[in-house]
């Protein structure tokens, strides 16, 4: 049987989202249910040299992570995906150029609250790709006393920090809500998180 050809995969996009750099596409159309696809990527200051990526090669899903296998988050880099079936291949189709440290997408923290006699600890953690875990991740914590527009605000804290709050003269229902923030090129931050509330000091 002679070879088929494979039409190129659609929508290549290099997408940062959530602290991760992820190559995304769509099946060309017409393919195989069994069809698999291999990425490679290569940065600016070392054009044409397109890097494996050992974990993206003959995969049969529709993205891959791209985060830990970059060589540097400082410089911009760009993806290309073909397509595989069989002895037949697709032609590759590249992404536009990214970087992380200035494109990176953040997503809200967790939130973790601990309450004490006359105090509350909160700490903040990230869903953080391990190979980024040494950047300047910074948290800004929000604390206001549910129903009210008054927010007390806690900047600047870094990504491992517990924030401890003297609640001695807090009653009532009280909010928290944090947002994660990383200084590239410019200020970066995500949305805040949904709000997260204790009851404080209740007599009952």
């Amino acid at each position: 049987s002679g070879r088929v050809q494979l039409l190129p995969p659609q929508n290549v996009t290099l997408l940062s989202k959530d602290f991760a750099m992820v190559l995304t596409w769509a099946p060309g159309e017409g393919y195989p249910p069994d069809v698999t696809y291999t990425v490679r990527y290569e940065s600016q200051d070392c054009l044409d040299k397109w890097m494996k990526v050992p974990h993206c090669k003959n995969i049969p899903r529709s993205f891959c992570n791209l985060t830990c296998a970059l060589s540097s988050f400082y410089v911009k880099v760009r993806a290309r995906v073909k397509a595989v079936w069989g002895q037949s291949q697709s032609p590759w189709v590249k992404s536009q150029f990214k970087d992380y440290y200035s494109d990176v997408e953040l997503a809200p923290p967790v939130l973790a609250l601990s309450v004490r006699d006359s105090s509350i600890r909160v700490s903040a953690s990230f869903p953080l790709p391990t190979c980024v875990e040494n950047l300047t991740w910074k948290y800004d914590l929000n604390l206001w006393e549910a129903g009210s527009e008054d927010k007390k605000k806690y900047e600047g804290y870094f990504r491992k920090d517990t924030v401890t709050i003297n609640t001695t003269a807090l009653r009532g229902n009280y909010c928290f809500s944090a947002r994660a923030v990383y200084e590239s090129i410019s200020l970066k931050h995500s949305e805040f998180s949904q709000p997260v509330c204790v009851l404080l000091n209740h007599k009952g």
